[in-house]
């Protein structure tokens, strides 16, 4: 049984070291990682963590954001070079929490005739504005929503992982696998969910805003309905407006916090914490 993650990312750097470790502490044999022309540190940590033999870094500079080609790819490569019996789609925010404590066994235990899984996502919370935290983001970042939706308000879809196939086709955002065209069936994903870090900072918000719009407006395959988010969200920056939107993450006030909580509404969650102390 072999697990193959795929990851692309772009200027990540204060994450990428934790989501590698991670994820090759917990049952996946091998990462293939496309860097998408980072400039703040990613590349290095990447080439670092490449040199151990347990990630393989493919380098796509064209800033055009053109996700479904490049994981695609990647997910062919995991089927004919690298013996994938399972294929994970992961984002450099996302942390693939198995119940079992080991994605491997997780996946071995899904029925033969399941092809692919929906993976289920919930969002923990950024930190207040007006209250920085210096701590990594697994140390500071403890609240997650029981129920996420995206900037649109709609609820957060499931991301895909399968098993391998060379003629796989990934969709762009990760969420669906299809062979010929057609989606592979997915079951729901018993005992996996993520755990999902795509706040971290206002400054890291608007760089993955204005990066991402503007990456997602010069690639000329996709329609305006992919990344539809961060295209409403860079709208937002250039009104002036995202920063409201950050501060409508979180509870107006510990009071309204609290409450929250007590509704169920947002989890104390400290398992990532626990999980990355060995990590720094």
């Amino acid at each position: 049984m072999r697990v193959v993650m795929t990851l692309l990312c772009r200027d990540e750097a204060d994450i990428i070291a934790s989501t590698l470790a991670f994820h090759l502490d917990r049952g996946v044999d091998l990462i293939l990682v496309t860097d998408n022309g980072s400039c703040d540190g990613t590349t290095t940590v990447l080439e670092a963590f490449a040199r151990g033999g347990r990630v393989r870094l493919l380098h796509q500079p064209q800033h055009t954001h053109d996700q479904g080609t490049w994981v695609t790819a990647m997910a062919r490569l995991a089927a004919l070079e690298h013996d994938a019996d399972w294929v994970i789609h992961g984002d450099a925010d996302e942390f693939w929490w198995a119940a079992s404590g080991d994605l491997r066994r997780q996946l071995a235990a899904v029925p033969a005739e399941v092809q692919a899984l929906a993976v289920p996502r919930s969002n923990f919370l950024p930190p207040p504005t007006e209250a920085p935290d210096l701590r990594a983001f697994h140390q500071s970042l403890l609240l997650r929503e029981r129920h996420s939706c995206n900037a649109l308000g709609k609820p957060l879809p499931t991301k895909v992982c399968h098993r391998a196939h060379p003629e796989v086709t990934i969709t762009d955002g990760n969420h669906q696998a299809l062979l010929q065209g057609q989606p592979l069936a997915s079951a729901p994903a018993d005992g996996l969910e993520i755990l999902h870090f795509p706040v971290r900072s206002y400054s890291q918000l608007e760089r993955k805003v204005r990066q991402g719009a503007e990456a997602l407006a010069r690639n000329q395959r996709v329609g305006p309905e992919v990344g539809n988010t961060w295209r409403s969200l860079y709208q937002q920056l250039q009104q002036g407006n995202l920063s409201k939107y950050y501060d409508s993450l979180r509870p107006q006030d510990a009071t309204h916090l609290q409450q929250a909580v007590e509704l169920g509404l947002l989890l104390w969650d400290r398992r990532l914490q626990q999980a990355l102390s060995g990590h720094g």
